[in-house]
């Protein structure tokens, strides 16, 4: 997980901007400031930025600028020369392809010239870097439409072996913008950096995917533009999260917080059902009742999990959470159709999501949610699952998480959690969002159903489909951040350990 900081009044609740929206919210500002302005303000952040990096270096550790053919070359390059006239050993590394004449990169690579900066090789920069130089990522930006290749490629890779220290600006190079996915896919690279300065607003693709072991923390820089459009998408963070969990007056009784019912944990699956009755438990769900296929599953630690027969299983509850270990079976599949046609809210989870995947044409697989229609529901598929229920490649869902979740609640009708690093929350009329929590440590089995628990319980509290599927996200990925800060290597969480991580998440301020 990276955090995300905010400079030059950033709101807190995490717009996010398209490359397309960005460039308009540019070209705009272009327009009414004075030329090299934005460049200026850019160069300015990100030396302020490489400041603060510094810090906690050896005194005197070299700062290069790597100056690709566009415009971030000359932000990184601007602020190379800010910093080496504060007294910063500051270099420069120009790639094969330099920038245009007449463009603003070049302007800045004139001054640099004639201040007497130093231009490197290749065999000093990789020496440099090896020996644990600051880099500044000006090699390509947002503009980048092709894998990265050739010598640039040859020094990304070499870049990412060494331990240098990488400031990239705007976006790492090799990272889509939009999708957080690397240019080019398994033919690209992209270099890893430990912090990103992006420029005029925050982009989807600093949150999710591959980017997330690229851009590290990221510090948005509005360079002075802070009158911005509606954005296209949200980051759900912290304060967004605390502004809409609710507390419970002191009237409160059980029945306040709704009834939830797990459908699951078929003979040899039981632990999935239970572990999503946890995890409704700890999202503060009134009662909570297991059902399944092969008959109910008690468990003894948890004696509050109330049990009950599959024919009584949707009997007065608020909300379902049916696919967790629900199997294949004829009762299974009894159950989902059953669980469809209800009045309670619902959430579906993996055998739930293979079920109607496995319906002989894709279409059918949605039609069978039609019955959904304005009841309350979710979807919450991992990557393969979204990608058999889209008739798709594995590949194409990470290529374009976003795209892939909005259109998963579109053809559904429903809203979709895709879960992952960076889980995309999607509504049926294109509304998105990303999570800005989240761990590897929750890369065990057996975490997935209990966040199925949690959106179940929120959905039974009165939440919104929306607003109980980014809440769940948020607070799963924060359990497993928690767990992280005294296990550094994320290793060694069980899901049964998550849910009481999940209760002292609830109470963090």
């Amino acid at each position: 997980m990276h955090a995300v900081s905010r400079i030059a009044g950033e709101p807190t609740t995490g717009p996010l901007y398209t490359t397309a929206s960005v460039r308009a919210i540019e070209h705009a500002w272009l327009a009414r400031l004075p030329h090299g302005t934005l460049m200026e303000r850019a160069a300015l952040a990100c030396a302020d930025a490489l400041e603060r990096i510094a810090r906690d270096l050896p005194r005197g550790t070299p700062i290069i600028a790597l100056v690709g053919p566009g415009n971030n070359g000359g932000d990184a390059l601007l602020a190379a020369l800010h910093l080496r006239a504060i007294g910063f050993d500051c270099r420069a590394w120009c790639g094969p392809v330099q920038p245009d004449a007449g463009s603003e990169a070049h302007a800045v690579l004139a001054r640099w010239k004639d201040a007497g900066g130093a231009f490197i090789t290749r065999a000093d920069l990789l020496a440099s870097a090896g020996s644990g130089a600051i880099l500044i990522d000006g090699l390509f930006g947002i503009g980048l439409a092709r894998p990265v290749s050739g010598e640039y490629a040859e020094i990304v890779i070499a870049l990412n072996s060494v331990p240098g220290t990488v400031l990239a600006v705007d976006v790492p190079s090799g990272i889509d913008a939009d999708t957080g996915g690397v240019v080019g896919d398994a033919n690209g690279c992209a270099l890893r950096a430990v912090a990103t300065v992006t420029m005029i607003a925050d982009k989807p693709g600093l949150h999710t995917g591959a980017a997330l072991d690229c851009a590290g923390d990221v510090i948005v820089a509005d360079l002075g533009t802070a009158e911005h459009p509606d954005p296209d998408g949200l980051l759900v963070t912290a304060p967004w999260v605390r502004e809409r969990l609710r507390t419970r007056p002191a009237t409160s009784h059980k029945g306040s917080f709704g009834t939830v019912c797990v459908i699951g944990g078929a003979e040899g699956m039981r632990g999935a059902a239970l572990l999503a009755g946890r995890g409704a438990l700890a999202a503060g769900a009134g009662k909570v009742y297991v059902a399944g296929p092969d008959g109910p599953a008690f468990d003894p630690a948890q004696p509050q999990l109330m049990t009950r027969d599959s024919e009584e299983a949707l009997a007065g509850v608020s909300a379902v959470a049916i696919g967790c270990g629900l199997g294949t079976s004829d009762a299974a599949r009894v159950l989902l159709t059953r669980s469809l046609a209800s009045s309670a809210a619902l959430v579906l989870d993996a055998d739930a999501l293979n079920q109607l995947a496995a319906t002989p044409a894709p279409a059918t697989a949605f039609s069978a949610l039609a019955v959904r229609a304005r009841r309350p529901t979710i979807l919450t598929p991992h990557p393969l699952e979204a990608a058999r229920l889209l008739a798709v490649p594995v590949a194409e869902i990470a290529r374009d998480r976003v795209a892939a979740a909005r259109e998963l609640a579109r053809r559904s009708g429903c809203v979709a959690l895709l879960k992952g690093a960076g889980s995309v929350v999607a509504t049926p009329s294109g509304a998105w969002s990303i999570n800005a929590s989240g761990s590897p440590a929750l890369a065990s089995a057996g975490t997935g159903d209990v966040l199925a628990g949690v959106a179940a319980a929120l959905l039974a509290q009165g939440y919104s489909p929306f607003e109980a599927a980014a809440l769940a996200a948020w607070l799963h990925g924060r359990a497993g951040e928690s767990w992280s800060a005294t296990h550094p290597r994320h290793a060694g969480l069980s899901a049964a350990q998550l849910p009481a991580l999940i209760v002292e998440v609830l109470d963090e301020r």
